[in-house]
């Protein structure tokens, strides 16, 4: 198990970011300040935009809030056409070229290694732009879909995502079937963790027979995942 990293302890603040710009214009975007000796920055994606997926989803906020505890700055922004952000959807093409404007952003700001977590469109949009980025040490899948209202959601590009992996999912979602899954992950190169959300569909709420919400169980698998891959502790 590798040793826990030293953090400054620290009050995360939010701020707005006014100077991200994509290919398609201003991306709206706003940050949750970390430690200044925080060993990594994070970015956080959200999900399908035309569906109402933005930076403020409640997914997307909590898995914020997992970086934000370990005293990492946070990014969250909304893809083109999204909220505030200029553009028009590009149905994940042109927002693969979102996601590294944010890299970059990152890059230029903090200068250190990035880890990157996804929900939904967002973790499908987000790997294909971050696996093999040299930059990104790390990436987390949460609710990856497959298939969702007629959208098909491939993973060609997996074998070469070399970097340190966690997928969790809902075993109750249906954009995300356990065999179409475990398919899928076949050609995720190690180290790559699946973890299933017992009674949580795809957007970590309980299901009829379970209804407590499963975002606190969702939220641990990844704070367990960067403590044991990173040695990341909660630096409150």
């Amino acid at each position: 198990m590798s040793e826990p990293l030293p953090t400054t302890r620290s009050i995360s603040h939010v701020r707005s970011v006014d100077d991200l710009f994509g290919p398609a214009g201003k991306l709206e975007a706003v940050l949750n300040t970390g430690s200044d000796d925080a060993p990594f920055t994070a970015l956080v994606c959200h999900p399908h935009p035309p569906s109402g997926g933005t930076l403020h989803n409640k997914v997307v906020y909590n898995a914020m809030k997992v970086f934000s505890s370990l005293g990492l700055p946070v990014l969250r922004f909304n893809f083109r056409g999204a909220g505030l952000s200029e553009g028009t959807h590009d149905e994940g093409h042109g927002e693969q070229n979102d996601v590294r404007a944010a890299l970059e952003w990152l890059e230029l700001n903090y200068r250190k290694p990035i880890l990157f977590g996804g929900f939904s469109f967002g973790s499908n949009v987000g790997f294909r732009a971050c696996c093999g980025d040299i930059r990104v040490k790390g990436l987390i899948g949460l609710g990856l879909p497959v298939r969702a209202d007629g959208r098909d959601y491939t993973y060609g590009f997996l074998p070469r995502c070399v970097q340190p992996k966690l997928f969790i999912i809902g075993d109750h979602d249906p954009f995300a079937p356990r065999d179409a899954i475990e398919q899928v992950l076949l050609h995720s190169p190690a180290p790559s963790r699946l973890v299933w959300i017992e009674g949580a569909d795809h957007f970590f709420q309980g299901v009829t027979e379970s209804p407590k919400s499963k975002l606190d169980v969702m939220k641990g698998a990844m704070s367990e995942w960067l403590r044991q891959t990173y040695g990341l502790y909660d630096a409150s």
